[in-house]
């Protein structure tokens, strides 16, 4: 499995949330409610598989390791947005202001991803590094998953 297509996809299904959610008003709570539930799982689980998996192949690397420690921090601030917008109220000006800002947060953070840490990552890993970290990024997502569902 390629890590970076892998990858894609789960910045493509999120940007599409994330449009969705933007689309709502803060008459639609309930809507919004579900999206953002939606929105947080994917999130949660994409980092973590990053965080455990991608990063850590390209974090003691010299092309790779400054690109890799923002990324960490970039999901750090993300993880504390998805935090206080899940426990704020939905409907308030305020929730969507903030969820302006997440959203432009994580777009990005997927444009550095996808371009600059995708192509150094291409550049310090081997086929082979790169094909067993796809499999071990999509085996995590199904073990996730499959907990999730218990």
């Amino acid at each position: 499995m390629n890590p970076f297509t892998l990858l894609k996809s789960d910045h493509e299904r999120v940007a599409g949330i994330l449009a969705s959610i933007d689309e709502t008003t803060e008459r639609a709570v309930k809507g919004r409610d579900e999206l953002f539930t939606r929105l947080k799982e994917e999130l949660d689980l994409h980092a973590k598989i990053e965080e455990e998996i991608f990063y850590p192949a390209l974090e003691d690397s010299k092309e790779t390791r400054e690109v890799t420690l923002e990324a960490y921090e970039e999901h750090r601030l993300v993880k504390q947005m998805l935090a206080e917008l899940e426990s704020e109220p939905k409907d308030t000006e305020e929730w969507t202001a903030k969820f302006t800002v997440l959203k432009e947060n994580v777009e990005h953070h997927v444009e550095e991803e996808e371009g600059e840490m995708f192509k150094k990552a291409q550049s310090v890993l081997s086929k082979d590094e790169i094909e067993t970290l796809g499999d071990r990024l999509q085996e995590a997502k199904k073990q996730s998953k499959s907990a999730a569902a218990r």
